[in-house]
């Protein structure tokens, strides 16, 4: 069995010790890395991977995604309004919604394109200056803008915790926050931490380095 694959089945493993009720997409985190490099995984019937700039994925999943329709690509980088229009045309989830100007031009270009995508808004709960994500106090009106005023299809929130060794307690938090907005799903968990996030509701988790290794 390939390395890789051989990974991603551990996860698969471990994820299924915990016994929790929901069920758990994994997203392998596949920016940077050759379509060679991944291509054992879609061979294995993995569906759902990761990419963080939107030339890089057309340039690598485009031809793929037409042969393979079970492919669903997710955006789990910062997403510039420059980019949108061929964002839409590539991915199925964007996990970084988080702004009102970034809505009004994804809400656009869906129509326009005839595409409906799936949504996380990204929350910044440490209030990081160079963190992306939506502040806590504006959640709320903001949620509401993207489904109500815009019509997109918001499935769930976003983390992306500090790295300051209070992980649970910001997972908890997001969990709160997605109960409070009645939504089914969470993307929250990495490498280091996805066993922790999946006690805490994780129904998405974003884990690159575990399978693939590590990144030049």
């Amino acid at each position: 069995m390939n390395t890789i694959v051989e990974r991603l089945e551990k996860i698969k493993f471990n994820i299924g010790t915990l016994k929790q009720p929901q069920k758990v997409n994994i997203v392998a985190i596949s920016k940077t890395f050759s379509y060679s490099h991944i291509k054992p995984l879609v061979d294995h019937g993995h569906t759902h991977f990761g990419e963080n700039k939107v030339q890089e994925t057309l340039n690598k999943w485009e031809e793929i995604k037409k042969e393979n329709k079970n492919l669903r690509i997710h955006m789990v980088g910062k997403l510039q309004n420059n980019k949108v229009k061929d964002a839409i045309k590539i991915f199925d989830y964007i996990h970084s919604l988080d702004n009102q100007k970034l809505a009004d031009n994804l809400a656009k270009n869906q129509i326009n394109l005839n595409k409906s995508i799936k949504y996380f808004i990204q929350v910044n709960l440490g209030n990081e200056l160079q963190k992306s994500g939506i502040p806590i106090h504006e959640l709320d009106p903001f949620y509401n803008y993207c489904c109500v005023e815009k019509k997109l299809n918001i499935i769930g929130l976003m983390v992306i915790p500090p790295n300051d060794k209070n992980t649970k307690n910001y997972f908890k938090s997001l969990k709160d926050l997605n109960n409070s907005l009645a939504l089914k799903d969470i993307s929250m968990g990495m490498s280091a931490d996805y066993i922790e996030a999946i006690k805490y509701g994780a129904t998405y988790v974003r884990i690159g380095t575990s399978i693939f290794g590590e990144r030049t």
